[in-house]
């Protein structure tokens, strides 16, 4: 038995692979493909009769090591310096306006229509209003170069930026002024633990000379975090912070208490460090989303009762993200359409307790949504054409808007 456990999670994995590499051909996102294998795996199991595990205590310990890795991954690819400030404006514009506008809109329409209290109709719409760094991230490999880092910079501050919201909701009994102000003080506190531990572990990583360094440091990253989490504190800043200080090392080559540092040594240790991330969130991933397809039920993906909020939500997020797009004059092709939900919206959803869940907002709500939103991507990416076909094969490729003032 555990023989053939270990077989089937290497081919599920070396399929997950493949998927990764059609998806630059193909344009389908390779989080179908992954939902669709783990689908098929359950109608396999249940046709040869040999019985369903429950993978849905595991679904959970996945989706925070991959949100872990996705949002380390993503920061280790930002840069922050003058010639990406304009950018860096406009993606938090981006990623801050549709969380808020989605979030408090239908948690007011909720209680306006349905009497459901303001703090549990933001609780159950935070989920819905966050993009998934780890499904747009690979699907704008075909962009050019600056559309994909905008994707980048976006849909990682998403998942801060609606994390740090999600945190703040769940905060306390009710949403007060003094809950406010509590908040933001340990906001503040986790910002001071991120930037300390962020050198400490970056100089870690420049001094152990261990053949084994890179897997200590990820586990070191995942175990603050947790920690963090226990305290109540916005845990997701400190794996942000320390990915933006390992991503942009070279900007602290000026600061006095570091003149001495071996930045020429920490360097290569973050490109192999940078690797091993990639490397991991890319199993991490695909584990979560198969899983995922495989925990699926038919009934939840037609279930015709849930597709008008299903709807509706869509509807909403397509809006709200082409207005936004327009007040922050970017070029909404095809920008408009990268904007699918996913880990995030199925983790923060499992986080919520049962006394706080809203019956409309349902399992097979979410399950609709994550599809109807990458289908979405997928048509849109389609009809894009490759950098290469556009530019015969340009390094660097300039959208006509999206530096623009």
């Amino acid at each position: 038995m555990a023989e053939l456990f270990i077989i089937g999670i290497c081919l599920v994995l070396l399929i997950a692979y493949i998927f990764d590499i059609t998806t630059k051909f193909t344009k389908i996102p390779s989080v179908i493909f992954l939902l669709a294998a783990g689908w098929l795996l359950r109608q396999a199991s249940k046709f040869f009769g040999s019985g369903i595990p429950d993978f849905t205590v595991i679904l959970p310990i996945l989706g925070t090591v991959g949100l872990i890795l996705i949002v380390l991954e993503g920061s280790l690819e930002l840069e922050l310096n003058n010639s990406k400030k304009v950018m860096i404006k406009k993606s938090m514009f981006v990623a801050l306006i549709p969380v808020i506008l989605i979030a408090v809109g239908f948690a007011i329409f909720l209680q306006w229509e349905w009497d459901v209290p303001f703090k549990q109709g933001l609780i159950n719409m935070i989920p819905f209003a966050i993009i998934s760094s780890s499904i747009a991230i690979p699907s704008a490999v075909n962009l050019a170069t600056s559309k994909r880092q905008f994707i980048t910079y976006e849909s990682s501050l998403s998942d801060i930026i609606g994390v740090v919201f999600f945190n703040f909701a769940t905060f306390g009994t009710a949403i007060t002024l003094s809950g406010g102000f509590h908040f933001v003080g340990q906001f503040f506190l986790m910002l001071i633990i991120s930037i300390v531990a962020s050198l400490v572990l970056a100089f870690l990583l420049a001094k152990i000379d261990h053949h084994i360094k890179y897997g200590p440091i990820i586990i070191l990253n995942i175990l603050i975090y947790e920690i963090s989490k226990i305290y109540h504190l916005p845990a997701l800043i400190f794996i942000l912070f320390f990915g933006l200080v390992l991503g942009n090392i070279d900007e602290l080559k000026n600061v006095k208490l570091l003149r001495n540092f071996q930045f020429t040594k920490l360097n290569k240790e973050v490109k192999h460090f940078k690797d091993v991330v990639v490397e991991a969130t890319f199993v991490v991933r695909s584990l979560f989303f198969i899983v995922f397809g495989f925990v699926l039920k038919t009934e939840d993906i037609i279930n015709q009762d849930s597709l008008v909020w299903s709807i509706s939500i869509v509807i909403s997020i397509f809006a709200i993200r082409f207005i936004v797009l327009k007040l922050a004059k970017i070029e909404n092709q095809p920008l408009l359409y990268i904007a699918p939900r996913g880990l995030i919206t199925i983790l923060l959803f499992l986080s919520i307790t049962p006394v706080e869940r809203i019956p409309l907002l349902n399992e097979s709500v979410v399950v609709q949504v994550i599809l109807l939103t990458t289908i979405i991507m997928m048509i849109g990416l389609i009809f894009e054409k490759n950098v290469e076909e556009v530019r015969g094969n340009a390094d660097e490729p300039i959208p006509k808007k999206i530096l623009s003032d």
